[in-house]
């Protein structure tokens, strides 16, 4: 990848794309377009195709989807299915039938099943049922990987997939209605805190594990990839260490400085039980994470009081 190549980063202003254009502009790569979702739906097959002909990038990140947290996934059941589907199908197909070098496919953990082996193996794919709140989610990602193994044997295109565990970093969705847990129990312990409330309730049990990566090591990872790995295989990005959602809140609570109670609400679901990914072909290729999670709430939530949610 020259820093002369035009680089498509899709989904750009989201989190995860805004830090992969921040991960190339400090490497010295300044050709990068990005389109918000006003100015291109990426639903619409005929914009997509319009769009890559215009531009003709050489290198595609496609890290554009619609996600949510437990909540969001499991009522717009259909929305996740059909969005993501599209987005992903018109990308891949444009990007192929415009010639782009390389393209890089960004899934979720959340493709493998519910009850995977723990830590969870990239062959673990289609081996058992899914989570039932975040299936259609899972089912486009799926499909997704699919897409670009299908692409590559059929026509040779060097598309290639990377799974991230859960994420959080700049420009997180703090909205308590459809975030993901870290940044949902963020604002709760900092509103707690503001307002001097005696308790924090959390949904679920708290026993549930999970794992999180800062996005700005995804983004690291995912610019290692483009440039260093061909592979037809997709490949696991996270941390390889998880923590019980019940110890992820106490850590926040220390680090907002909360001094009320917590309370769970075991009514509530509590999703996969655990979900740490195996990262040791990762580690293999040279690439590891440098964040520890500690460190990077701590620097996510110094960036939090700045923003409108504080």
């Amino acid at each position: 990848m020259k820093f002369s190549d035009k680089i498509y980063v899709a989904g750009h202003n989201g989190m995860v794309g805004s830090a992969i254009v921040r991960r190339l502009k400090s490497l010295g790569y300044e050709n990068i377009v990005g389109r918000s979702s006003k100015e291109l739906d990426l639903r619409n097959q005929q914009a997509v195709t319009d769009f890559f002909n215009e531009e003709k990038p050489n290198y595609v990140f496609l890290a554009a989807a619609k996600v949510g947290g437990i909540q969001a996934n499991n009522i717009y059941r259909a929305e996740f299915l059909y969005d993501n589907l599209m987005i992903e199908a018109n990308i891949i197909d444009s990007a192929y039938k415009s010639g782009v070098e390389k393209l890089l496919f960004l899934g979720s953990s959340c493709i493998y099943p519910k009850l995977a082996p723990q830590p969870m193996s990239e062959d673990y794919l289609l081996t058992g049922e899914l989570e039932q709140t975040n299936e259609p989610y899972a089912i486009a990602k799926i499909a997704g990987i699919k897409l670009c193994e299908s692409y590559r044997r059929q026509y040779d295109a060097n598309f290639i997939s990377a799974m991230p565990t859960n994420l959080y970093g700049p420009n997180d969705n703090y909205d308590l209605q459809n975030s993901h847990v870290l940044p949902a129990l963020l604002r709760k312990f900092h509103e707690a805190k503001k307002n001097n409330h005696s308790s924090v309730e959390i949904w679920g049990s708290g026993s549930p594990k999970r794992e999180f990566l800062h996005v700005s090591d995804l983004a690291e990872a995912c610019v290692f990839l483009m440039t260093d790995y061909n592979g037809e295989d997709w490949l696991n990005i996270g941390t390889g260490d998880d923590i019980s959602i019940k110890d992820l809140a106490l850590l926040i609570k220390d680090i907002v400085g909360f001094e009320g109670e917590l309370i769970f609400d075991s009514s509530k679901p509590d999703g996969t039980p655990r979900k740490l990914m195996d990262v040791s072909r990762l580690h293999k290729l040279g690439w590891k994470h440098k964040l520890e999670l500690k460190e990077g709430i701590e620097s996510v939530y110094s960036e939090f009081k700045q923003s409108e949610f504080a």
